[in-house]
C-alpha cells in the first residue's frame, strides 16, 4: 500500500445532485422548488421569526430590563427583634411563616441582628451574622445552621 493507491470507503463520497438540467434528470426546470411564489425564487427564504410582514411576536413583548448578579443572595433577612415577639422554644421556617412574618415562597432565611435579645430559644436558619449568633447564645439559646453557610 502507498499514497498512490489510496482510496476513499465505497459509499462514504456521495455525488452532488446537479438541478436545473433537463427534464429527463428530474430536477430540470424548476429544480424541484415546485412553481411560483416566494420560496421558487432566489433569496426567498426568510429569516427565524418572521411572519409575513406582520409586528413579529419578539417586537410586541415587552424587553426584559434590570440586572441580576450571580453572586446576589436567594434569602431573606430578618432581624433578632422580630424573634424576640415569638413565644415558641424552637423557631423555623414554618413557624415564621404560621406567624405570616416571612412571605410563602421564601426558602431561606439569615438571621441579622439588632439591639437586644433575651430569649432562650432554639433558632434553625440557613444562615446567621456573627452577632446574631452571639447574641443568641449569650441569651442561653442555640443557633443551628441547616445547608447554609
Amino acid at each position: 500500500m502507498d499514497l498512490a493507491n489510496l482510496k476513499p470507503y465505497k459509499g462514504s463520497k456521495k455525488k452532488r445532485t446537479r438541478v436545473g438540467r433537463g427534464e429527463s434528470s428530474g430536477l430540470g426546470k424548476t429544480s424541484g422548488k415546485g412553481s411560483k411564489g416566494q420560496k421558487s425564487r432566489s433569496g426567498g427564504l426568510k429569516r427565524p421569526g418572521f411572519e409575513g410582514g406582520q409586528t413579529p411576536i419578539y417586537r410586541q413583548l415587552p424587553k426584559i430590563r434590570g440586572f441580576k448578579a450571580f453572586t446576589q443572595k436567594d434569602y431573606l433577612a430578618i432581624n433578632l427583634n422580630i424573634l424576640n415577639k415569638i413565644d415558641v422554644e424552637k423557631i423555623d421556617l414554618t413557624i415564621l411563616k404560621s406567624y405570616k412574618i416571612v412571605p410563602k415562597g421564601t426558602k431561606k432565611i439569615k438571621i441579622l441582628a439588632s439591639a437586644k435579645f433575651e430569649k432562650k430559644v432554639h433558632v434553625v436558619a440557613d444562615f446567621f451574622s456573627k452577632k446574631a449568633e452571639e447574641l443568641i447564645k449569650k441569651a442561653g439559646g442555640v443557633a443551628e445552621v441547616i445547608n447554609g453557610q
